[in-house]
Order: structure tokens, then sequence, then C-alpha cells
């Protein structure tokens, strides 16, 4: 029986698809903060799709390209930071967000600034 693409995936079943030992998953949660599947009653893990893509790319980074642990983490890290880096270019505060004429604002505008947010907060608990 294979899942479709976007179906969760429990660690036995990602354990198998990827051939990687449901203790290297495990410890590679502890490893990489980037890297929280869901947990369900009994501590049972269910990896989201953007979860097995993360996990496929930590093995490629440590089983094929050499990576250590440490490599990988702060490789994860600068591609995470990267895109935030082109959005802000001007590290200034950005400014307060217009109201559209018709007293509604842009959802797509906020949606993405709330974004921004949280990943700023993420990463300032992450140094802390």
């Amino acid at each position: 029986m294979t899942k479709e693409q976007g179906a969760f995936r429990t660690i036995g079943e990602l354990s198998k698809e990827l051939s990687i030992k449901p203790h290297i998953l495990r410890y590679w949660e502890d490893q990489f903060a980037m890297l929280t599947p869901l947990k369900r009653a009994g501590a049972r893990r269910h990896y989201r799709p953007e979860d097995v893509e993360m996990v496929k790319t930590i093995n490629r980074l440590i089983n094929e390209e050499g990576y250590t642990i440490k490599g990988a983490r702060k490789f994860l890290a600068s591609r995470r930071k990267a895109p935030e880096m082109v959005e802000n270019a001007p590290q200034t505060a950005a400014p307060a967000m217009p109201l559209a004429s018709d007293g509604r604002e842009d959802n797509s505008l906020i949606l993405a600034e709330l974004k921004s947010i949280r990943n700023q907060l993420s990463e300032a608990l992450s140094d802390a």
C-alpha cells in the first residue's frame, strides 16, 4: 500500500520509505530544530510532507554529501534565512500597512508580514 504524495507518514512508514532507522529519525529531531513532526496520542509521530522533504534533505546532506550534523544545521539555517534577507534587504523597521480604500486590508500582505514576524521570533528563540 502506497500513500499519496501529500499524506502524513508515521515514523515506521518514513523509515521504510527512505531506508533510515527510526532511532536515527528521532535523533535528527533532537539535532535539527526545524524538523518537528506532529505528535499524537502516545507520542506517535506523524510526518507532514514538509517534514518528509526536510528528512530527505538532511539525509542527502549527511549521508551523500558528507556534512557533519553541525554543518548540515548551518547549511539549513542559512538556507532558511536567505529568502528573508532578499525580502527585507534594508534592515529597517517595516512601515505600517495602510488600509485599502474600502476598509479591508490586503490579506496576502498581512500573511507575509505575519510569517516574517513568526520566523524572526523562531530565530530569536532558537538563539536563546
